[in-house]
Order: C-alpha cells, then structure tokens, then sequence
C-alpha cells in the first residue's frame, strides 16, 4: 500500500504542477463537467419531509406520544444547511494540506485524489468518471462520499467523526513541518553564535554571522589552535577549530525542547522524519531534488507507528540534532579563515607545520 500511496501521491502533484495538459488537443477539444451539484442533491426532498415532520407534530399523529423521533429529525434538518457549509469547510482545509510543498506522500493517497475532485482539477472532473455525494444522516451527522476510477472504493469522511477529531488536535491529513525554516530559527536561538550575527527585528542570522568565540580552540597561551590544511602546490593554510563537544552540549537543551514541542503533534513527526530526518539527506541535495527526498524503506507508518513509542521518540531525536548540527552548524565550524589577518595568509605547508609542533613542543614544555 506504502507504493501505492507514493505513487499516486507524486503522480497527482506533478500533474498539477505541469503544463503538459495544455498542450493534449483532446483534453483541451473536450468539455470538462465539474457541477457535481453536492447540495442540490443532498437537500433534495428535504423540504417535503420538514412539511410531513411538522404535520405529525401539529396533528399529534407521531410514532410515539412524546413525537420525540419527529422533533429530533427536525432539528437536525433545521440544523443541516450550517452544518454542511461548516462541513465542506473543514474537508478543504484538511485536504489543501495534500498541496503543500513538503507534503508526505507516505499519506493515504485518497486525500490527494479527493482534494482533486473537490477543488476541479484537470482529469478529475463527473465527467471522467469521478463524483460527490453529500448524505444527511438520520443520526443528524453527514457524509462525505468521494468516487472514481483512482479509488478502489468510495471514500467516505463522516462529520461527526471529524469534528471529534479536530477537537482533539488530530488532523486527518498530516502537515510537514518546515524544518528548514525551523532550524534557521533555531540557530539564532541556540546560544552559539556571536554577537551581532543576528538581525534584531526579523530574528535571522545576518550574512557575516558567526560562532561566538567562548567556542573557538585556542592554546594555552591565548592564541588561536589553527589546524593546517594543504592547498595544493606546497602551501597551506591556517583554519579556525572548535570546540564541537562544548557547542553540542550547548545546543543540545535547545534541541530537545524543540522536539519536545514536535513530540505534541505526533503525526507530524512522522510527517518530518519521512520527508526530512529519516532519508538522512543534507539540505543541499533536496534542494537538488524535484520532491525531497523520501524516507523510503526506513519511512514510518501512520496507521502502524502511531502512537510513537519511546524508541521512535528517542531516534527522532538523536537524528534531529544530527540533522541540525551536519546541515546548519557544520557551515560555521567548516573552513572559516582567521580572524586574525596575519594568520590568514597561505604559508610554506612544511614550514607552517614545523612551527606548529615546536609550539606545541614549547607549549607542553612550559606546562
């Protein structure tokens, strides 16, 4: 089913993103009918049976004395067209979730394919096969009623069993947080960044930001432990080092309240672990990619994995820093040049070495 659901999910996003349709003479010589009438036939009659509800009433001519049963279908009639706008309200801004740019295509792919008959998109249209249905239920709850030829079955979505739903915090389609967007956040907010690197009134790091120097390796002496590199051709270069144990203890309480915060919508943990965390991709390769990349085999399931159990919990987390520190930290602990002028100047790579080991020589002497 995993398959499946990816391959209709990425087949129905592409087709909306893609042009190719405006070039199909036949689609386009065609006559498309979106008029899937959805309340004029749900409401059909109604009018007739209020007519005969409130005739049993008036002339006492009920099932029971009490005209219990009557009073309740006419409430829930009176009640219906409300209902239904509230209803259908609450589908789409479930089902617009299968349009975001991160979107998990692990998802059931019947929410993709009913948002697409639900909003007129090309080749979902009554007259290639598909319709809505809209029932009001005796029990005074509607349904939803979604078919055609990419559903093996209809697909029904009852209001009552939304609403419990929605009113306690669960969505029926899962939104991906942007953990892009959070982690950019995060690092103005992790403590280990210098002063000045972020911009006071927006929160974002400015173009020359930088580690705080507290992170910054220096010997004994004060001055900066460079590790040198080779450059080609006989000559190196100093590089800054840091001190990677002490900025991951640092960000490390920081990482765990932000997952923690995760943690409060599961489903959108797994949300992220499948088109994020899991895949173990870095930032620059989705972005290479047409869709991010997925979590594949390693993805987890909404129907199995959740609730999350506590390992899940704890391996998201683990791999949530790792995403964090390889894909936004390591830029600024990666080939970052002195600050101090004069050590940034390329060197004799033997020389610059052998002054290195007799400082550290020295250094070790002096201790």
């Amino acid at each position: 089913m995993e398959d499946k659901n990816i391959r209709i999910n990425l087949f129905i996003k592409q087709l909306n993103k893609s042009n190719a349709l405006g070039y199909n003479k036949q689609y386009i010589a065609n006559h498309a009918d979106y008029n899937f009438k959805i309340l004029d036939k749900a409401y059909e009659g109604t009018g007739n049976m209020y007519a005969k509800l409130k005739t049993a009433i008036q002339n006492n001519t009920c099932v029971d004395p009490t005209c219990y049963a009557e009073n309740q279908q006419l409430k829930h009639l009176m009640l219906a067209p409300q209902k239904s706008i509230d209803f259908l309200a609450s589908i789409e801004s479930q089902l617009n979730v299968t349009e975001d740019t991160y979107y998990d295509v692990n998802q059931n792919y019947k929410y993709a394919v009913a948002y697409a008959i639900l909003t007129g998109k090309p080749t979902f249209a009554k007259s290639d096969g598909y319709d809505i249905s809209l029932y009001l239920n005796a029990n005074g709850s509607q349904s939803l009623i979604f078919e055609g030829p990419m559903l093996d079955q209809p697909f029904i979505i009852n209001s009552d069993a939304l609403d419990a739903l929605l009113n306690s915090g669960t969505d029926i389609v899962a939104q991906t947080p942007d953990i892009n967007k959070d982690m950019l956040r995060l690092l103005s907010e992790v403590g280990v960044m210098a002063g000045g690197s972020t911009n006071p009134e927006t929160g974002e790091l400015m173009p020359g930001a930088k580690i705080a120097e507290e992170f910054v390796l220096k010997n004994s002496d004060g001055s900066y432990d460079y590790e040198i590199i080779d450059i080609g051709m006989g000559k190196g270069r100093n590089l800054l080092k840091y001190d990677l144990d002490k900025i991951e203890r640092k960000v490390t309480p920081f990482i765990n309240a932000e997952v923690a915060g995760l943690l409060s919508s599961e489903q959108s943990v797994v949300a992220a672990w499948n088109v994020f965390i899991g895949a173990d991709t870095s930032v620059s390769e989705d972005d290479q990619m047409a869709q991010n990349a997925n979590a594949g085999f390693v993805a987890w399931s909404y129907e199995k994995d959740l609730p999350l159990m506590q390992d899940k919990k704890e391996l998201f987390m683990t791999k949530y820093k790792e995403y964090f520190m390889n894909n936004y930290l390591k830029q600024f602990t990666t080939n970052q040049i002195p600050t101090v002028q004069a050590d940034a100047a390329v060197f004799d790579l033997e020389e610059g070495k052998k002054a290195k080991a007799d400082k550290f020589l020295q250094d070790n002497k002096l201790s």
